[in-house]
């Protein structure tokens, strides 16, 4: 495990032992055989794919799962003897090297497979066939467009239906009328094939933690929860262990000074303080992904809440503190300080937003500091 030299105070600290755990927790409860597909597409949820993935194997999981080529490419780089599967669509310009490279491609199109029939591989290419049972976004949705899709497969050389799956839109909802009409399409398109593909697939996180172990099949894929979050309030009441949180946000004060009752702060002059108060200055801002609509969001300094004020600068924000602090006082923004916590859940409370995008918009400038 490598970190980076930081010089910038700014950092996200990514806490492996507790993806090891939350990894570990789930292949406890998994029937026998079920493989646990790691998915560690958006840079692992923004938490570092190549750190993330090595910790998920080595806890049990045994193939990673991304979304785009790019990032299958860049999974092969670290990772030569992983199956490693793009869950999204693929352009026929990537087949040569998915082929070459044991990648496995999710496939919904017939015409695709045509056009990917006349690259010039000499190696199987494994394609994973989606079925569309209610998401809408991609994948075959009718009897007949499974049909062909299979056969053009199958009659193609070098082609192997190596699995087959779906996405659940509402997995992590109480109501299940819809959830469970996914299920019966899906089991009823998957008796349609001559032959069960070797990895059949349908468990996302909601799916994996809180449904019937039947529909584990062959293979479950680990996302959000991997991380430490659950997918929905809805699942966080009902979870089978407990999860632990890997992303915290850090910083220190690089300023503080004192303003008078009446002076304003940051652009625009939206805030104006209404008594002599303390203003501390954070280096870190929208271009790192602590977009302008967290002002008002509290960060921890001593252990005691402080609201950010004014406008959110590109590279800095101001906040509010309770008393003087010395310049390199820690800012903690997302974690545990002093035994108060200020949860990756707030900040999406903050946003309007699911917990899923929080970590994700923190960008690259911000580096990923690596503790076990």
């Amino acid at each position: 495990m490598e970190n980076i030299q930081c010089f910038r105070p700014t950092k996200a600290v990514i806490d492996l032992q507790a993806i090891r755990d939350n990894v570990v927790h789930l292949k406890n409860m998994l029937q026998p055989e079920v493989q646990i597909i790691a998915v560690v597409k958006a840079n692992a949820y923004g938490h570092g794919d190549i750190e993330v993935a090595r910790t998920a194997m080595e806890a049990g999981a045994t193939i990673l799962a991304v979304a785009t080529p790019d990032e299958a490419v860049h999974m092969r780089e670290y990772f030569p003897q992983v199956g490693i599967l793009v869950l999204g669509a693929t352009p026929i310009s990537f087949v040569p090297y998915a082929a070459a490279n044991d990648i496995m491609l999710a496939v919904f199109s017939q015409e695709w497979v045509e056009q990917a029939a006349k690259q010039n591989i000499d190696r199987s290419l494994k394609l994973h066939i989606k079925i569309d049972t209610g998401m809408g976004r991609i994948g075959v949705s009718t009897r007949d467009e499974l049909q062909q899709l299979y056969d053009a497969i199958t009659a193609a050389s070098h082609m192997l239906v190596d699995g087959v799956f779906t996405h659940f839109a509402t997995a992590d909802e109480e109501d299940t009328k819809y959830f469970d009409k996914q299920v019966k399409m899906f089991k009823d398109f998957l008796q349609l094939l001559p032959k069960k593909p070797r990895l059949v697939h349908v468990a996302n996180t909601a799916t994996s933690l809180i449904k019937d172990a039947s529909l584990q099949f062959d293979a479950v894929r680990y996302g959000i929860s991997m991380y430490g979050l659950a997918p929905s309030p809805y699942v966080e009441t009902i979870l089978p262990f407990p999860l632990r949180p890997a992303f915290s946000l850090q910083t220190e004060l690089v300023y503080v000074k004192k303003i008078k009752a009446g002076q304003s702060v940051g652009y625009g002059a939206t805030y104006t303080a209404e008594e002599d108060c303390y203003v501390g200055t954070l280096p870190i801002g929208y271009a790192d992904g602590m977009i302008r609509k967290l002002c008002g969001q509290n960060v921890l300094v001593d252990g005691k809440f402080a609201p950010i004020i004014g406008r959110i600068c590109m590279d800095q924000c101001m906040i509010l503190l309770p008393t003087a602090y010395n310049i390199g006082e820690k800012v903690t923004l997302i974690g545990t300080q002093q035994g108060v916590t200020i949860s990756i859940d707030d900040w999406a409370g903050k946003l309007e937003t699911i917990n899923y995008e929080v970590p994700c918009i923190i960008t690259n400038r911000v580096p990923r500091i690596y503790s076990n």
